[in-house]
């Protein structure tokens, strides 16, 4: 069997999880404290609007660990202080480490930031009216999570014809994914199955 067909692993502390959270130390404590669960608040999301577009090409892994260092450089990923920074800002983040540095994914992040400060009803508001539905069929395998869906191509094209950059729909379900709008935990993950009926 490979990843794809299995259901969840088995880890060492006896606890099943989807195989990519079973894969490294940073990944499990993602898996089984944020990765699926709501996020609510305009800055909040905006925050992982900006890492999903700044993942686009890498590996999650990658922004995980960079996560401090985002959230440095980009005041917390505040919305109103996102939005007034300018060249010198770009200039700096260019040259920041700590961060993943590609000049039309940090200037996206602003012009983002923007667009998010000028949305009537906010960003939580347009995002979760994208969520899926809770009944949905729990996945059994890796295999059966897809990679985009009807409602990640409908949140896609919302958040482009607001203005959003680097918002496609793969990522937009990844962001759906990371933020509780849909539950991809495999059907024996403790994970979900942890979560009351």
């Amino acid at each position: 069997m490979t990843a794809l067909t299995e259901g969840a692993v088995l880890g060492a502390d006896g606890l099943r999880r989807c195989a990519w959270g079973e894969s490294t130390d940073d990944y499990r404590a993602y898996h089984d404290t944020e990765w699926g669960r709501p996020v609510h608040g305009d800055d909040a999301l905006f925050e992982r609007v900006c890492l999903e577009a700044f993942q686009s090409g890498l590996s999650w892994l990658t922004i995980l660990r960079r996560r401090e260092g985002f959230r440095a450089a980009f005041a917390g990923f505040g919305i109103a202080e996102v939005a007034e920074f300018g060249e010198a800002d770009v200039e700096r983040l260019l040259a920041d480490t700590g961060i993943i540095r590609n000049r039309a994914k940090i200037q996206a992040a602003i012009a983002n930031a923007r667009v998010a400060r000028d949305l009537d009803g906010g960003l939580d508001a347009l995002i979760w009216q994208f969520a899926a539905a809770p009944d949905r069929p729990a996945p059994r395998t890796m295999g059966e999570v897809p990679a985009v869906t009807p409602e990640s191509t409908a949140l896609a094209k919302a958040l482009k014809k607001e203005g959003f950059r680097f918002v496609g729909p793969t990522t937009a379900y990844a962001l759906m994914q990371a933020c509780g709008l849909v539950d991809d935990h495999l059907a024996d993950c403790h994970v979900r199955t942890a979560r009351p009926v």
